[in-house]
């Protein structure tokens, strides 16, 4: 099986080596470039051709917006085929998110997840899926229903900001599992956190719990809800009416 060839774009440079060199130490993943600032960071995407490019917002000249949307136009010319965009970054506002995914970002992920995470939102990005963090997914899923009441109210069909395809209206069955789930008042408060983007340290922090019990809660959720992580179950709160 061929690694992932990832390219790290990140202005920050204790950052960027600390994942270089973390990321060199995952089977199945391969660094094949780095960049400090948007310009060279263009010029090392045109030269490696990675598999999954991970690119933080906020860079110095050619920002990770700009650099998203120009990788994506080059895509369309047949330039660059198969590079997949996974946002990295701390920035969790409403228009930058927005902005990163209408530019053609697939994923976006804050600084704050663990190594596993970060892993787990490569190889997604990379199988052609979206990884949208939790408190992200909020913002995503927010915008997506006040376009779909615009084009109810205005008769007219509106597209939604590009790539939302991770965050869909629960099926018949779907609405009826996550009704009849009987989450315990305990697993709800956990999967409120969840919804909010807090790691399993700040839940057990928030509730006075351990860490080891936090783990033993999200278990529970995730099999009454039939998600396969975080993310997933997270959304289907949202979408069903669990968590607002």
């Amino acid at each position: 099986m061929n690694s992932i060839r990832v390219v790290l774009i990140e202005d920050h440079d204790l950052t960027r080596i600390g994942l270089h060199a973390a990321l060199e130490q995952v089977r199945g993943i391969e660094v094949v470039g780095e960049a400090a600032n948007g310009r060279h960071g263009w010029e090392v995407l045109t030269h490696t051709q990675p598999d999954v490019a991970v690119i933080d917002i906020g860079l110095p000249d050619i920002d990770g917006i700009e650099l998203s949307q120009r990788l994506k136009h080059s895509q369309k010319d047949a330039e660059l085929l198969n590079t997949k965009v996974l946002i990295l970054t701390m920035n969790t506002s409403k228009d930058a998110v927005l902005a990163a995914f209408a530019a053609g970002a697939d994923s976006y992920s804050i600084k704050d997840v663990t190594l596993e995470t970060l892993v787990n939102a490569i190889k997604i990005t990379h199988e052609g899926n979206a990884w949208i963090e939790p408190a992200v997914a909020r913002v995503v899923l927010e915008q997506m229903q006040f376009d779909q009441l615009s084009a109810t109210q205005s008769h007219a069909e509106q597209e939604v900001i590009n790539d939302t395809r991770a965050i869909e209206a629960l099926d018949a069955d779907t609405q009826k599992m996550v009704d009849s789930s009987s989450l315990t008042p305990k697993e709800l408060e956990v999967l409120e956190l969840i919804v909010a983007g807090c790691n399993n340290a700040q839940i057990a922090e928030a509730l006075f719990v351990t860490v080891g019990t936090v783990k033993t809660h999200v278990r529970s959720i995730l099999n009454k809800l039939c998600a396969n992580d975080r993310t997933q179950a997270a959304v289907r709160a949202l979408r069903s009416g669990l968590v607002e």
